[in-house]
């Protein structure tokens, strides 16, 4: 499993891209995806909701498991995708490509986000 370089994680399993004009794209990790199992829903919060870092602001449902998912940072709902609520095994298929969660404009950023050879030591133990 490779997290890519430029994204930065949380310990709650999210990652962020790098902010392009104040908005970063939002989604869970491989290693989330397959802890989870095959994700049959997605709840994902509404465009213009304030989001706070490291609360639930919607949830994931998998044959296993219902989980919460946190937002990495505190900001502005910009976009949502459609097609992971249409399709939610997108989210175990691609979650770093067409499975991305959310757009937030970030308003502020926790100091714990990690690196990704940080996150993959962070999953490792």
């Amino acid at each position: 499993m490779s997290n890519p370089q430029q994204l930065r994680y949380s310990k709650e399993h999210e990652w962020l891209s790098a902010a392009a004009d104040g908005v970063s794209t939002v989604g869970i990790t491989e290693h989330a995806a397959g802890a989870l199992g095959d994700v049959v829903f997605v709840q994902l919060p509404e465009v213009g909701a304030e989001v706070t870092a490291g609360e639930p602001c919607g949830e994931l449902e998998s044959t296993k498991s219902v989980s919460d998912l946190y937002a990495p940072v505190t900001g502005e709902i910009t976009e949502v995708n459609q097609d992971v609520v249409d399709d939610p095994s997108l989210v175990n298929t691609a979650p770093f490509e067409g499975g991305w969660l959310f757009k937030v404009k970030i308003s502020d950023e926790p100091d714990d986000l990690l690196s990704a050879d940080e996150y993959t030591t962070f999953t490792e133990s």
